[in-house]
């Protein structure tokens, strides 16, 4: 599926109060492409809330909950079985349980809970990583990925 195709699924899906989590590590490469999309979006947004989770999401639910966010959107690279810099959304009861990133609870388990404390539509936008090296930089390829989702949510 085009970038374009897959960006207009994500925006339709933008519905009223809309969370993003960036989930991920920026000291390994790709593994930081959640973080940084927020962080790109921190001072161009305002109709966005945005948390930087790191790798720790579980520490971030019950602040998340309690915005009560008719959207929530976790974004993290995760293993698609793809080319690098593909981007997916993936809805909620189709995340695996295992994850690529260095986090310690699922994120399946994230979104589940999510899901049931908020009745929010939660749903991953996944990013196929290339290189998740400790110390790596953003590949190319994930970088473009990045920012075409920068450029959904600014117009979301």
């Amino acid at each position: 599926m085009s970038y374009n195709k897959e960006m207009g699924k994500l925006r339709k899906r933008l519905q009223n109060k809309v969370l993003v989590m960036g989930i991920g590590n920026r000291l390994r490469g790709d593994d930081g492409v959640g973080p940084e999309i927020v962080s790109r979006l921190k001072n161009r947004v305002h109709n966005l809330l945005l948390f930087d989770v790191g790798e720790v999401p579980e520490n971030y639910l019950e602040k998340i909950a309690s915005e009560k966010s008719n959207t929530i959107v976790l974004i993290d690279a995760v293993e698609l079985g793809a080319s690098p810099g593909k981007i997916k959304i993936v809805e909620s009861e189709d995340i695996k349980d295992e994850s690529l990133s260095t986090h310690k609870v699922s994120l399946k388990l994230v979104a589940t809970y999510l899901r049931k404390r908020t009745s929010a539509d939660v749903f991953l936008l996944g990013i196929q990583p290339q290189n998740t090296k400790f110390g790596g930089e953003i590949s190319d390829s994930v970088r473009e990925a990045l920012e075409k989702v920068v450029r959904a949510l600014e117009i979301s």
